[in-house]
């Protein structure tokens, strides 16, 4: 885990976070370059609970830990990693990700991966100007892509349960989206995603 720097207050927040962090596929810490965590009681903006910039050499990402449970600070910590490789995708990986969900909205798929991503989602195709709005698409993508990264990193991470309903994202959704980051950015080794071999 060369690549990041975890500091906290809390040895045991660091002892589960730090598994997390192990699970980072190497390309992925490759592309966002050294990352510097830092658990803090609290975030300066009090309506936070994560928060990431880019520093000339890499990441620090912040992450309140006041009152919250250490596997959500994990996902928290994945999720600032999503926002920021959003941020550095290319063109081609733009066109893949715009792709697979505009295919999933040609399909009717109502659900999400989380509860921002729906939100964003339903902004997106509550109003026939706002679903015209490249700015508005290109928002929820984000937002869509940064879930869907943590959610890839977690099911590496250790084993996840996949809910079901019309607000969650159908398994077969999912699971392509899941399979897209595995091509982009595959597990280290002795890592999997689905059940079977191991890589």
């Amino acid at each position: 885990m060369s690549w990041v720097r975890l500091t906290g207050e809390s040895p045991t927040i660091l002892e589960f976070i730090a598994p997390a962090l192990d699970a980072v596929p190497e390309g992925l810490a490759s592309r966002l370059g050294p990352c510097r965590i830092l658990l803090l009681p609290h975030l300066a903006d009090p309506e936070a609970t994560s928060q990431w910039t880019a520093t000339g050499t890499g990441l620090e990402v912040e992450v309140a830990v006041s009152g919250a449970e250490p596997h959500d600070l994990a996902l928290e910590a994945l999720l600032c990693l999503g926002q920021a490789l959003w941020e550095s995708t290319t063109r081609e990986e733009r066109a893949a990700w715009l792709k697979l969900l505009d295919a999933e909205m040609r399909g009717n798929v109502t659900g999400e991966i989380d509860e921002e991503a729906l939100e964003e989602k339903r902004r997106l195709l509550g109003s026939r100007t706002l679903a015209r709005s490249p700015r508005r698409l290109l928002r929820y993508a984000g937002v869509a892509f940064a879930s869907t990264l943590a959610e890839y990193v977690h099911a590496l991470w250790h084993d996840v349960t996949v809910r079901s309903g019309p607000e969650h994202l159908p398994a077969e959704c999912l699971r392509r989206r899941l399979e897209l980051f595995e091509r982009w950015f595959p597990p280290r080794t002795g890592r999997r995603l689905f059940a079977g071999a191991v890589k």
